[in-house]
Formats: C-alpha cells, structure tokens, sequence
C-alpha cells in the first residue's frame, strides 16, 4: 500500500493546480490547498475533499499556518503571462519572486524540508538552442520570466542554504482539460478551441513558425505527484516537457483534424517577450522519473476539445446559440 502523503499545493484552485488536487486525492494522498483566487477559481474545487486556504503568499502567517504539518510542498501559485508582466512588471514581482520567497522560508520555520516549483522554460528567453538544455545559458525576455527565475533559484539555494530536498521544474506550455479561455492572458490551445467551437476566427500571433514544446496536464500531474511521493530531488533546475517542438501552423492542423471542422485562421503581429522556439531536452526528467509515460499530442488535445466542447456548448445554450 502506498504511505500517505500530506500535501500543499500552492496555486490549488488554479488549471494545474486543481488537476493536481484532484489526481493526489484519487491516489489517496490528503491535500491542502493556498490559493487567493486571484487567478484560480473557488469552483474548481468543487467535490473535492480539500482544506483551503484562501490567502496570498505574501501573508507570512497565513503561509505559515497552511505550510505546517504538510510533509511535501507542490508550488504552482504565480501571477501567469508574459503579457501581464510587461504591462504591470512589480505586480508579477512581487506575487511570484516574494512569494515564492516567503513560502520557503515559512516552510524552514516549520521544518518542511520537501518543495517542489513551477518555474518556466521562458527563462531561456533569448538563447536559440533547440533543444534545449538545463545548462544552457539563460537570458529572461519578460519580467515573468525574470520572475521565474528567481522561482527556481530561490528554491535551490535553500537547498544549498538549509539543507532542502528540492526540484526546480521548467514548465513548458502546459495544455489540457480545466484551462480556460474568455480572458486576456489565456493561453494558445484553450484560446483556439473556444474560437473554433464559437465559429470564431483563430488568431496567430506572428506567421506560424513559433513553436513550443506542448505538454499535457496529466502528465505533468503524474511527475509532480511522483516527486511529493518519492522525495524526489535534484540539485539544478529539472526540464518538465517530452522534446515535442510543434510549430503554431502545425498545431492548427493538428486541432483541424480533431474537431473535423474548417475555420478561418488569421495573423497578426507578433507579441513582445514571447520566445520564438521552445523544445526540452529531457534526459534528467525521465532519469528521475522512469515510469512516466507521457500523453502523445493528439490524444491529449481530442481530450482537452472533448472537455472544451462540453463548456462551450451549455453555455451557448444559455445565451440562445449563435
């Protein structure tokens, strides 16, 4: 039988976060959740035997009080998007870089040594490598990717400093059911299948040629609940994607296949900080985590439009159709 383990997910009522709750629970861990609902949603939790605790991370006794007792930290809480921070830089500052700050050190006061980040492969920013590599020189092109970065190090120095099991994870271009769109800072696939199933236009951002390393949500669930269960540690950051480099224009006819419909694709000027090229090497991930098997694109974007398809037709329902 597998030993319990007592987990807080920063970030919990979040797309990944709430995934994450809802897996750890299934698997028979107990969950406790920090979330100030900035960002997530208090109905993403719904039936789901989780403590929340509505706070920010910069409330050092809220952070305190949710950290103690816990015997491994999952965090996820940040302030997202490149867009957001460029438009309001000490914003992001101060909800990612600080509060990442004050969770590791309430989590030394209480003496839960356990943490594993969210940091992001923005932090490459301007480097071209592909693929690229944890030892690849970084060179940040948004604050949020600044922000990220000092997520990760922060997490690695308390290792160095207090003697931390910690795992700085690279995220990249995380995807699936529970990611909403409607929103400024949405991000490209929930964004694109809320349009196509809207009888909207798709928008790319540039010509098409960008690419990113897309990664499905359960399978970044299955790593970070393989990390909190095993104590898993390492002391450099930790790539969190499965090599896949999917250009934009591929990716719309990947979805074109799936939904079996035409829709009007359009372009417009690229956005500032948003890096060309994204593509993980990953040989530490799969070093530390063997018995992974990642979701394949394909089957992992029919579920995430199975899942999108069922939130956008009740809700055209409601307002008549279109």
């Amino acid at each position: 039988m597998r030993d319990i383990v007592r987990i807080l997910v920063t970030g919990g009522a979040g797309f990944i976060g709430h995934n994450l709750a809802r897996m750890a629970l299934a698997a028979g861990h107990e969950v406790r959740v920090l979330d100030d609902l900035s960002t997530g949603f208090r109905d993403n939790l719904d039936g789901l035997d989780v403590d929340l605790r509505e706070a920010s991370l910069l409330e050092e006794s809220a952070v305190g009080d949710a950290v103690r007792g816990m015997d491994s930290i999952i965090h996820l809480a940040a302030l997202g998007s490149v867009p957001r921070s460029i438009q309001d830089p000490m914003r992001s500052h101060h909800a990612n870089a600080t509060g990442t700050l004050t969770l590791l050190d309430q989590a030394r006061r209480h003496s839960v040594t356990h943490v594993v980040s969210a940091s992001s492969s923005s932090v490459y920013g301007m480097n071209p490598a592909l693929p690229k590599g944890e030892r690849e020189w970084v060179r940040p092109m948004s604050p949020y990717a600044v922000t990220k970065l000092a997520t990760e190090q922060y997490t690695l120095a308390y290792q160095q400093s207090y003697g931390f099991e910690t795992l700085a994870f690279r995220f990249f271009n995380v995807y699936g059911p529970g990611q909403r769109a409607g929103h400024a800072y949405a991000a490209v696939v929930p964004t694109w299948l809320d349009a196509i199933l809207r009888g909207e236009p798709v928008w790319i951002n540039g010509d098409g040629s960008n690419s990113r390393d897309f990664t499905y949500v359960e399978t970044v669930c299955d790593v970070l609940l393989s990390a909190a269960a095993r104590r898993v540690h390492c002391d450099e950051p930790v790539n969190l994607a499965y090599g896949t480099n999917t250009s934009l224009l591929a990716l719309v006819e990947e979805i074109r296949s799936i939904a079996g419909t035409e829709f009007d694709v359009r372009f417009r000027a690229p956005r500032a900080g948003d890096v060309p090229h994204s593509q993980a090497e990953n040989v530490t991930l799969r070093n530390l985590f063997p018995e992974i098997v990642p979701f394949q694109l394909a089957s992992g974007l029919e579920a995430t439009y199975r899942w999108m398809r069922g939130v956008v037709a009740p809700e055209s329902a409601r307002h008549g159709g279109r």
